[in-house]
């Protein structure tokens, strides 16, 4: 992963998605001029959002809890935890308002 494939979307954006999915429980994002719907997964009713910026396909998923990761450790705790996908990778989380991007060391 390059410095590009992250920086296509600002930081900011990945916290306003999750701020306004887990922390204000919104129905629909606002993403610049573009609103997308706030959907739940079937089988958990985890918070899943599709949005595009700057040309960019991202998924924002909402942390199951039940798996066996330190994120969703964070998330039986109470921390609001979202994990953010391009192309069915992960790039980066967000837990409780820190952004964490995935491959870091691609990133420098």
């Amino acid at each position: 992963m390059s410095a590009a494939d992250t920086t296509s979307v600002p930081d900011d954006v990945f916290i306003s998605v999750w701020r306004q999915a887990l922390v204000e429980q919104k129905k629909i994002v606002t993403v610049g001029n573009s609103t997308f719907s706030v959907r739940r997964t079937a089988k958990h009713r985890l918070a899943q959002i599709d949005f595009e910026m700057n040309g960019v396909e991202f998924r924002g998923l909402e942390q199951n809890p039940q798996t066996k990761s330190r994120w969703a450790k964070m998330a039986r705790e109470g921390a609001k935890v979202m994990q953010f996908l391009r192309a069915g990778r992960y790039v980066g989380v967000v837990a409780d308002g820190v952004l964490k991007h995935y491959n870091s060391a691609a990133k420098a």
